[in-house]
């Protein structure tokens, strides 16, 4: 599985999100240690806090099907502004790979970073 595939995931994943209210459509596209592909979309709620973001869907669709490796991540969305993880998503994600490698795309740029880099400290029992 290449970057580019995993790109081409996670933008057709976006076109499926669920986002009346912010218009804000993300795909996420994660990828296993034994080279599954699981992809997520954001799905709002008018009552915000019960929005689930693509990163997490992804990372839950992947641990329902007993998967807890995780090698790479890529979030697009069709936007200016980067679609970087929130503190929730950072956390989550954290849980399963203290390495796992993230891109985060929108329309104007692009980044590579780490679960580590974006969560230095975090939250392990």
């Amino acid at each position: 599985m290449t970057i580019k595939d995993l790109i081409a995931k996670a933008k057709e994943v976006s076109s499926k999100a669920y986002a009346p209210y912010s218009n804000y459509k993300v795909g996420a596209a994660l990828l296993t240690k034994s080279g599954k592909v699981f992809t997520g979309c954001n799905v709002e709620n008018s009552s915000y806090g019960l929005t689930n973001c693509a990163e997490r869907t992804a990372v839950f669709k992947a641990v329902s099907e007993g998967e807890r490796e995780f090698i790479e991540l890529v979030i697009y969305v069709d936007s200016d502004s980067l679609p970087v993880p929130c503190g929730a998503c950072r956390q989550v994600l954290s849980e399963f790979c203290s390495n796992l490698k993230i891109t985060v795309i929108s329309n104007k740029e692009q980044l590579e970073t780490t679960i580590k880099e974006l969560l230095p400290l975090r939250f392990k029992l």
